[in-house]
């Protein structure tokens, strides 16, 4: 009967009366969820809006005038570019004559910070959501053996129901958010990784690009 009645507690609600009977708790984990949504509907666009300003060709016509030894040239090409790339790419060739290497590394160093910019809010949201879900549980059970300490159990039987449906409540809430939080934020990871990938193939390829030209002059 005791295992029971926390069920029949929860069955039949709705997503308002649960959101009541979960306690105070449930005002930060909402909290909590609206920034988890908020940042990743905000990295899904910075993500796709990426995507679509992708220019693969521009970086190659760019490393062609490089081996051809106009740096300035491949400079002009990749400026108007929104490529990330290519613009890491301008960048470093606009400062070679000071430091090539320092130049493509703080230009990497820009774009990848973009990239990756709202995903710490994102794993903070997925940590702290079980963390108040489990706070919610010890403000739920305390509130039970609040209700047990009274004496007659069958008069308070309400009140340990409440207490119980309380504590299963802020959990599931919490739970739920690092659940569903998770699959995003790993996409999200994927594809900052899939951005190192593509600056550091383009770092490895002006290089290589650079001494050909080099080499072909001496």
């Amino acid at each position: 009967m005791q295992l029971t009645l926390p069920i029949s507690f929860l069955m039949g609600q709705t997503p308002m009366e649960l959101f009541v009977h979960g306690g105070i708790i449930m005002w930060p984990i909402l909290l909590v969820s609206f920034v988890a949504v908020t940042a990743v509907v905000e990295r899904v666009l910075f993500m796709v809006t990426e995507s679509t300003r992708r220019q693969p060709a521009v970086v190659e016509q760019m490393l062609a005038k490089v081996e051809q030894g106009d740096a300035d040239g491949a400079v002009k090409i990749g400026a108007p570019s929104k490529d990330y790339v290519a613009r890491v790419l301008v960048y470093a060739l606009t400062h070679r004559e000071h430091s090539l290497t320092n130049a493509f590394t703080r230009a990497a160093n820009q774009e990848l910070n973009r990239f990756q910019r709202g995903i710490a809010v994102l794993d903070t949201c997925i940590t702290i959501s079980p963390l108040l879900g489990l706070l919610g549980t010890v403000t739920g059970m305390m509130s039970t053996f609040g209700a047990l300490g009274e004496g007659d159990i069958g008069a308070n039987a309400g009140k340990i129901t409440g207490g119980v449906g309380e504590a299963l409540i802020a959990t599931a809430a919490g739970l739920g958010i690092a659940i569903v939080g998770l699959l995003p934020y790993n996409v999200l990871n994927a594809r900052v990784e899939e951005a190192r990938h593509n600056i550091t193939d383009a770092a490895n390829a002006l290089e290589l690009t650079m001494k050909k030209e080099a080499h072909g002059r001496s």
